[in-house]
């Protein structure tokens, strides 16, 4: 029997190829990505470090949604039958943790390079925006993982994701928004150690729930 590791390398090889075979949705998402940027350049030509930071998370939102939310929509029940008799759920779920955060650092780097492309550039510690942008990234992967799996078991209902994910998604947000705005400040803000914090452990919180959770939704 393949190790834990083994199986769960081999779940995340399996949705990098079908993502390959489905790259019309891949493209899609970037072409999302160019035309929205696009758009607002047009509207507001180079905003207010302000709008700049809140354009780029909202931005970053839709693009999690459309980019995460299919892996387990677009997953039918015979599939994860399938699935299911061949490997944990706990293996599987992580697989899909770890790929769409490699999915969401990709797209992340691409937004950020249209929006400075775009919208100009007024970061004046551009490492750190762009280490926000990751972390966040990540974070939003998350919990979208885990909603999306959620949303996966009650029929594919993909508002069911929509109703569950705004009260949550918030305090990320809030918080993304709070740390990322140092980055376009010269002096550094108190308490950004604080938030972090906070922003790892509700990282850590949305993995424990999806690894003791999905084990009991993919029985139903």
């Amino acid at each position: 029997m393949k190790s834990p590791l083994s199986q769960i390398i081999a779940l995340v090889k399996k949705d990098l190829l079908l993502e390959w075979r489905q790259r019309h949705a891949l493209f899609g998402i970037l072409l999302y990505v160019f035309s929205t940027v696009f758009v607002i350049n047009l509207m507001v030509k180079e905003p207010e470090d302000t709008i700049w930071n809140a354009m780029f998370w909202v931005v970053q939102l839709f693009v999690c949604v459309n980019a995460v939310a299919k892996s387990f929509l677009q997953e039918n029940k015979g599939r994860l039958l399938y699935f299911y008799s061949l490997v944990h759920p706990r293996y599987f779920i992580a697989a899909k943790l770890i790929y769409n955060v490699l999915l969401m650092i990709l797209f992340s780097g691409v937004s950020l390079l249209c929006c400075i492309l775009f919208l100009g550039n007024p970061l004046i510690h551009p490492l750190y925006f762009l280490a926000v942008v990751l972390l966040g990234g990540i974070s939003l992967s998350l919990l979208f993982t885990m909603l999306a799996a959620i949303a996966a078991q009650a029929s594919q209902n993909a508002a069911l994701m929509a109703i569950m994910g705004f009260p949550l998604v918030m305090p990320i947000l809030m918080l993304l928004t709070g740390i990322s705005q140092s980055a376009f400040a010269p002096v550094v803000q108190p308490g950004l150690p604080g938030m972090f914090a906070l922003l790892a452990g509700m990282d850590v919180l949305v993995i424990a729930l999806a690894l003791i959770l999905f084990p009991y939704l993919w029985k139903e």
